[in-house]
C-alpha cells in the first residue's frame, strides 16, 4: 500500500499497478480507514482481488476512522455529531469529490472506467457518492442503506438531518446506474429487508424512466458472522470480478 498526498488534509491510499503507468481502470473502495480497507483481512479481500487483475484501488479514511480510532465506535460518533447539529458526511463527500478530481488531473484514472465499491457503512458512502459523481457502476457488500437504521442512531431522537442520507431518498440519482448488492439472508445489522426494499424501489424507479430491464442486482446468500453481517471470501471475489468486468478491465 502507498499513500498519495493530494492536499494538506486529504490523502488517499492505493494498491495495484504503479502510478507511473498513468491512467488505468480504477476502483474507489470504502470500508473502514484507508489502511484497514486495503490491508486488513478480511475487509481488504475485494481490493486485493482487483489489484491482482491490474486494477488500481484507492481508499480514503471514512469519517471517525483512522490511526488511534476504533472502527466499532465510528457510527456512534456520527450519530453524536448529527445529534449536536453537525453533519460529518457532507464535508467527507466533498473530500472524496476533491480526491476524484485531483486524481483525474494527475492523469491517474480514466473517467469512463471508474467504479465504486463499499462494505457495510462504506456501501452507504459508495452509493451516496454515486449520486453526486459520474460513476456508472457501484458494488455494495452488506450495505447500510438507511443511516438511521444503524443501532447507534436508534439510541437517539429522530434526526431529520441524518435521514437525508437514507438511500431511498436518492432513487432518481441511483436508478440508472449499474448496481449490485450482496446481502446475507438474515442480516439484522443493516437489514436484509432494507436491502431488498431498496433494490425493489430502484428497479421500479428505473422502469418508470423507460428501462425495461433495470441494471439493479440483489444477491441474497446464507448469512454468516455476527448478526448475519459477514461476507465470505467467495462473495467478495465474485462481486469484485463483476465490477472489474463492468469497467472492461476483466474479461
Amino acid at each position: 500500500m502507498n499513500v498519495l498526498q493530494l492536499s494538506s488534509d486529504i490523502e488517499v491510499a492505493h494498491i495495484g499497478p504503479s502510478l507511473e503507468k498513468g491512467r488505468l481502470p480504477s476502483v474507489f473502495y470504502f470500508a473502514l480507514s484507508a489502511q484497514e480497507s486495503l490491508e486488513l483481512e478480511p475487509f481488504n479481500q475485494p481490493a486485493k482481488y482487483l489489484a491482482k487483475q491490474g486494477i488500481r484501488v484507492f481508499s480514503i479514511d471514512l469519517p471517525a476512522h483512522g490511526p488511534d480510532l476504533q472502527a466499532i465506535d465510528a457510527v456512534g460518533i456520527w450519530a453524536e455529531e448529527f445529534q449536536e447539529g453537525r453533519d460529518p458526511l457532507a464535508p467527507f463527500l466533498k473530500k472524496v469529490h476533491f480526491a476524484f478530481d485531483a486524481l483525474m488531473e494527475k492523469g491517474l484514472i480514466v473517467r469512463e472506467k471508474i467504479g465504486l465499491m463499499g462494505l457495510s457503512r462504506g456501501g452507504l458512502i459508495a452509493a451516496l457518492f454515486a449520486t453526486q459523481y459520474e460513476v456508472r457502476s457501484c458494488l455494495c457488500f452488506a450495505p447500510l442503506t438507511e443511516l438511521t437504521f444503524a443501532r447507534a442512531f436508534k439510541k437517539s431522537k429522530e434526526i431529520p438531518q441524518a435521514e437525508i442520507y437514507d438511500l431511498t431518498n436518492h432513487l432518481d440519482a441511483l436508478c440508472e446506474k449499474k448496481i449490485r448488492i450482496y446481502i446475507g439472508n438474515r442480516d439484522i445489522c443493516v437489514g436484509t429487508d432494507k436491502c431488498y426494499s431498496l433494490a425493489w424501489e430502484l428497479a421500479n424507479a428505473a422502469f418508470e424512466k423507460g428501462l425495461r430491464s433495470p441494471p439493479i442486482e440483489l444477491i441474497i446468500s446464507p448469512a454468516t458472522g455476527h448478526l448475519g453481517h459477514g461476507t465470505p471470501k467467495e462473495i467478495f471475489e465474485s462481486g469484485a470480478d463483476w465490477l472489474g468486468k463492468t469497467l472492461g478491465a476483466i474479461r
